[in-house]
Parts: structure tokens; C-alpha cells; sequence
């Protein structure tokens, strides 16, 4: 069973998962990483750009969900280097410290919480994120043109895109794409027409819409939400 909770890490997600039974998974781009634990095993989720299909194996996993761009400052890695990629911790930090930061987990009371102090702890030696970051991801979760939310945040095309790709692993527009994506699947689990669930998110129709969700998440919107 699936359980996810906000973390005490702003912006972030706490979440465990059980599977009753064995079987593929689907994980949905969504702009954001996750610091994952499964049996014991500390690994990163880099930012998809098309659904990453999980092998179906069984065993319990947890993971904290970073809020968008939050990921690369906590593990000092541009996101970019790590787009569709599930990496070991180990190959990015010191393998002693890895080791460290595994036992805490494991013997936490539960593995995400464990995740969660750890981020935390590390957090407060960061200190305070870009701001740019976060106003990037509430204009463009809200629709509002890539063009447009550059200059109002005094950002160049190009510094724009720099600093997305550190940030998110992609430019603006994959992002904007990825986070319009959210919003209509949010619409549409809703009990939003399609239609209406398409116009609302500034897709040109519902084909459009239809379209954009298979070629990002490999299933038709019907498949995807579950036969609607």
C-alpha cells in the first residue's frame, strides 16, 4: 500500500510504499527527485522526462520527494547529470558516509522518516534555496508562458536555461510541459471532462491533450486513469 504525507522539509513529500504483490510500476515525470530507501539500500531518482517503469519487484521502499530544483543542492550533483537515471547514493557521496547515513535509516522507527532527517539535517547545513527556483516552478505550474516568466524574473533565455537544466535536469519548456502534464492528469482524476480538463490547461484541444500523455507517460489518458 501506498502512503505519502508533507514533509517537515518545505515543499517536500514523505511517502512509503508495500506492495501487496509483485508487479510493474509506473512513476510519472513530475519535475521533481526522490532519496529512495528499499531494503536497506539508499538510491537517487533523478527528473524523468517520460515514465520511468519500475521492474515490479517486491520488497518495501520509501522515499522523500524533493520539491522541484530542491534535489541538486542536497546532493551537490547538477540534475541534468542524472535525468531518467536511478543511481546508488554511493556513487555520488562518499561511500563511508553512505554507510553512515544507511544505518541511520535502517533503524529508524521508519525508513521515511529516517530519509526525512536526514534531509533535514543536511538542509540546515545548505541553508536557504535559490527563491528564483521556487517562483520559476509556482509561474510555470500555473501556465504562464516561459518567455513571459523570464522576464519577469529578470532572467535571460539562456541563463534561464542554464539554470534549469542544473536545476530540474531539463530547459523551461520540458518543464513547463512536464507540470502542465500534472495539472490536467489532477483535473482529470477529478472527474473533469477531458475536453474541458484540456482548455483549462492550455492544451489547443482535447487531441492535443490526448497526445502529450502518451508520449510522455507510454499510456493512453483513458489507460492511465484507469479505463475513464
Amino acid at each position: 500500500m501506498y502512503v505519502e504525507r508533507g514533509s517537515r522539509l518545505a515543499g517536500a513529500v514523505v511517502w512509503a510504499d508495500n506492495p501487496s504483490r509483485p508487479g510493474a510500476g509506473r512513476v510519472l515525470p513530475d519535475g521533481c527527485m526522490d532519496l529512495l530507501w528499499n531494503e536497506g539500500r539508499l538510491v537517487v531518482a533523478g527528473p524523468d522526462t517520460r515514465a520511468y517503469v519500475t521492474e515490479g519487484g517486491s520488497g518495501r521502499w520509501a522515499g522523500l520527494r524533493f520539491f522541484p530544483g530542491q534535489a541538486p543542492g542536497f546532493l551537490g550533483v547538477p540534475a541534468h547529470e542524472l535525468r531518467d537515471r536511478r543511481v546508488d547514493l554511493a556513487e555520488l557521496w562518499s561511500p563511508a558516509v553512505v554507510r553512515r547515513l544507511t544505518a541511520r535509516v535502517n533503524a529508524a522507527d521508519d525508513p521515511a522518516s529516517g530519509l526525512e532527517e536526514v534531509a533535514l539535517e543536511r538542509a540546515a547545513e545548505l541553508g536557504r534555496p535559490d527563491p528564483v527556483l521556487r517562483q520559476l516552478v509556482g509561474a510555470l505550474g500555473e501556465g504562464r508562458p516561459v518567455a513571459a516568466t523570464a522576464d519577469e524574473l529578470g532572467l535571460g533565455a539562456r541563463q534561464l536555461h542554464r539554470k534549469s537544466l542544473a536545476a530540474f535536469g531539463y530547459g523551461p519548456k520540458t518543464l513547463s510541459r512536464v507540470l502542465r502534464l500534472q495539472r490536467a492528469l489532477a483535473l482529470a482524476r477529478d472527474g473533469v471532462p477531458f475536453a474541458e480538463t484540456a482548455a483549462r490547461t492550455g492544451y489547443a484541444d482535447q487531441a492535443h491533450l490526448a497526445r502529450d500523455v502518451r508520449e510522455l507517460t507510454g499510456l493512453p489518458l483513458g489507460e492511465l486513469l484507469g479505463g475513464r
